[in-house]
């Protein structure tokens, strides 16, 4: 029994691959194709998951309902009582402005 060269078997298969529309591989490098042929997975998991429904929103959209968000409303009293105390964030400076830190840096040196 004769054996076949190995060209070709090579070209066998190049032909092979043009007919089935697959690619042509000879030396077996990875090519990741598996992977892109796959189905994206990304639109799947968005319709699985639905919409967030966050109180603010629906506060925003229906103001007439006259509801009222504690949590919000908590965390604004804490802040206008952090502030009465000295202890709430300093105030933005104004754009073109320097900073309170480099008014004192000039004025010093």
């Amino acid at each position: 029994m004769a054996s076949i060269a190995c060209s070709r078997i090579n070209a066998i298969n190049r032909l092979r691959c043009s007919i089935f529309q697959t690619s042509y591989n000879p030396t077996s490098v990875r090519t990741g194709a598996k992977y892109l042929r796959a189905r994206l997975r990304g639109p799947s998991m968005v319709k699985y998951y639905p919409k967030e429904i966050s109180i603010a929103k629906l506060i925003k959209e229906f103001p007439a309902m006259g509801w009222v968000n504690h949590a919000e409303e908590q965390r604004l009293q804490d802040l206008a009582n952090l502030k009465a105390r000295g202890k709430g964030a300093p105030k933005k400076t104004k754009k073109g402005e320097p900073s309170r830190r480099a008014k004192r840096k000039r004025k010093s040196g």
